[in-house]
């Protein structure tokens, strides 16, 4: 018995009993506007679009039982390719070979001129959906092989050459060889020096440092305070004296390149009294050498000392007249012992009169001073204040404290003697180990404390040139030449401002009527 297949079925005469039929197609119902939008185009009823010949000769289409249907329809052809196209995309003149494209005699037939039929454009191994009225073609290739040949043959391998043979057997051309050896050469020479890099690379991973010494880690322009203090420390000194068990630390300042050192004089006055004391210089070295007094003036707190070196630094003497308030200034010593202690500050006020009592009986210590809020300490005194050019304005001396015994620290008040000063007074030192100042032969006294309504006389020397001018006692004084006087001690200063024997017009109040006298000054 023949088995049939598990779709067919076979309708017997008298039908078979029970046997289910199918299913009836179910065609849902399409709206018209999906159809209109999704359906086919007018004039095609099967799922491709019928060949060409059908329509261009006006022929029905054939359904599926191969009959026509007598109702064909004309196809609008496509306009003619831009001539540049035409241009560039055809076949050059006289090229042979295969084309892709039908002869311009077989419009799409499927025939030939000459009736025959065309050999079909593509073959089982081709594309089974391509178009077979389309007009172009994919051929073969340019050049066909060579009958029976097996174009995935592999070619035939010479024999391998061995070494000898490469470099002797005159197989290899010479320049071939030269530019082997070059190129292996340039590899061996990276690869070495690769290894050289990772080994150096290396040093730090086996915890040998090579550590290079690092460069200043911040610029020090000209001008600035670190530059300034390089250049003045080599002038400025430590001062020790030393009388016995006892002694004492100050500063001093080199003003001349044969060794003259100026300091305040009670750095030094233990040493005046004391002719076995000695004193020692200590230079920013370290070196230290012996120091001699050339000559003291205790009313202004300055002396000068002599020390034995060779082109000591001398420290580059400025103007104290050109200071102004707000200035800035930087005081060099030896505060403490702690040597070439540099300090910064202003200058706080100019032209302001200090007193200080004198030690041991000497005179009280007066003079016109730049007053500072520069750190100043014990052991500052005869150190440098200079401006910010690094010039020497003045010589540091007193400072003003809160403490008790001279123990008390700076408080910000700190008093200069003007530069200007100094290098009269210690010019008179080094020529004659003395100096004559102004006088004017009376003892005057404030006329109030803390008031600066003047000074007043209290007793005047006879034959003095006060007495000679016919100042008396209790007169008081508000001016001396052109310096308003405010106090006792301005009024010494304001004195010593001028030279021994020169006339000086002095303004007076005696019973609340001023007049002015002229008072030829003399010596202390």
């Amino acid at each position: 018995m023949m088995s049939q297949p598990p779709n067919s079925h076979h309708e017997e005469a008298g039908g078979q009993e029970g046997r289910l039929r199918p299913r009836p197609l179910h065609r849902p119902s399409v709206d018209p506007a999906q159809a209109a939008t999704f359906g086919r185009p007018r004039g095609v009823e099967g799922s491709f679009d019928p060949p060409a010949q059908g329509r261009e000769h006006g022929g029905g289409h054939g359904n599926g039982n191969g009959n026509g249907n007598g109702a064909g329809h004309q196809l609008v052809s496509a306009p003619p390719p831009p001539e540049s196209l035409v241009e560039a995309f055809r076949r050059p003149p006289g090229a042979d070979g295969v084309v892709l494209q039908r002869p311009d005699d077989d419009p799409g037939t499927g025939s030939r001129a000459d009736g025959e039929p065309e050999a079909p454009l593509w073959s089982s191994s081709g594309d089974p959906w391509r178009d077979p009225g389309s007009g172009a073609v994919l051929g073969g290739p340019a050049v066909p092989a060579a009958d029976g040949a097996d174009e995935r043959a592999e070619r035939p391998r010479g024999p391998l050459l061995s070494l000898p043979e490469v470099l002797f057997g005159r197989r290899v051309k010479p320049t071939a060889l030269a530019l082997l050896g070059v190129v292996a050469l340039l590899v061996g020479a990276a690869g070495g020096f690769v290894g050289w890099g990772l080994a150096n690379a290396g040093n730090s991973l086996t915890g040998e440092l090579n550590i290079a010494e690092a460069q200043a880690g911040k610029e020090r322009p000209a001008g600035s305070i670190a530059d300034i203090a390089r250049r003045v420390s080599p002038a400025v000194v430590s001062i020790e004296v030393k009388s016995g068990q006892s002694g004492g630390v100050g500063s001093g300042v080199v003003i001349d390149p044969e060794g003259y050192v100026v300091t305040n004089h009670h750095v030094v006055s233990q040493a005046a009294r004391d002719d076995a004391a000695g004193i020692t210089a200590v230079f920013i070295d370290g070196t230290r050498a012996e120091a001699r007094i050339v000559g003291t003036d205790p009313k202004t707190d300055l002396a000068v000392l002599k020390v034995n070196v060779s082109n000591p630094v001398a420290i580059e003497v400025g103007r104290s007249a050109d200071l102004a308030p707000g200035d800035a200034v930087v005081a060099v010593g030896s505060p403490f012992g702690l040597e070439n202690t540099v300090t910064e500050g202003i200058v706080s006020a100019l032209n302001r009169p200090v007193t200080a009592p004198g030690e041991n009986g000497e005179p009280p210590i007066t003079y016109d001073a730049i007053q500072t809020d520069a750190a100043i300490n014990p052991g500052n005194s005869g150190g440098a204040l200079v401006d910010s050019t690094g010039a020497l304005v003045g010589i540091n001396s007193l400072i003003r404290t809160v403490g008790t015994g001279g123990e008390g620290g700076s408080i910000g008040l700190g008093f200069a003697i003007p530069v200007d000063q100094v290098v009269r007074i210690s010019e008179a030192l080094i020529a004659d180990g003395e100096v004559k100042h102004a006088d004017m032969g009376v003892n005057a006294a404030s006329v109030a404390a803390n008031t600066s309504e003047g000074a007043q006389v209290r007793n005047v020397v006879t034959d003095g040139p006060a007495d000679k001018a016919g100042i008396t006692e209790g007169d008081v004084i508000t001016m001396v030449g052109d310096r308003q006087v405010r106090n006792a001690a301005e009024l010494t200063v304001a004195v010593r401002e001028h030279e021994v024997g020169e006339v000086v017009p002095v303004r007076i109040v005696r019973e609340g009527r001023p007049f002015t006298v002229d008072v030829t000054l003399g010596s202390d």
